[in-house]
């Protein structure tokens, strides 16, 4: 019986440690199952500090550009930020007025940090912040292909460098 106890408290300790760190804000206590006795084994986890809700609540804020062929990320970058990169179909003027307009449909409070090319090129990179957060979305190409790298923080970082190279 004695065993079956610790047995059965090792197992609360892993349930009550995999929902802290599964991001889970209700995972603060674990109760193992009693037995049949009067021994009962309680075991509290206490909820453990991860970035899961943080990065998960931030790529809420990224939306995908409309033509979207290819989303890679997040990716974790400095700061507690992540980082997303989109492979888009359309020239890069056409995919960076619709993808600020699409920022700003998610309450993104844009500025127009650069724009501009020519000769079939182009593109923009817009700063903002929505709430607290602060975000960095660049976009450019050539012809009828846009790369667009998206970069959020839970504020404004040290440095505002969007992590790149995840083509």
């Amino acid at each position: 019986m004695r065993h079956r106890i610790h047995v059965l408290a090792a197992a609360a300790t892993a349930i009550g440690l995999v929902a802290a760190c599964s991001g889970s804000h209700n995972a603060s206590t674990a109760t193992a199952p009693s037995a049949t006795s009067r021994n009962k084994t309680t075991t509290t986890a206490s909820p453990a500090t991860t970035t899961t809700s943080a990065n998960t609540d931030l790529q809420s804020l990224i939306p995908a550009p409309a033509n979207t062929q290819r989303t890679d990320g997040p990716g974790s970058i400095h700061d507690n930020g992540i980082h997303m990169h989109f492979m888009v179909n359309g020239s890069p003027t056409d995919v960076m007025d619709a993808y600020k307009t699409a920022l700003e449909g998610k309450n993104w409070s844009l500025t127009v940090a650069s724009s501009g090319g020519g000769g079939g090129g182009g593109g923009a990179t817009y700063t903002g912040t929505n709430g607290a957060a602060y975000g960095v979305f660049t976009g450019g190409g050539y012809g009828d292909t846009t790369d667009v790298e998206a970069c959020v923080w839970p504020s404004k970082p040290s440095t505002t460098h969007c992590a790149q190279g995840h083509h």
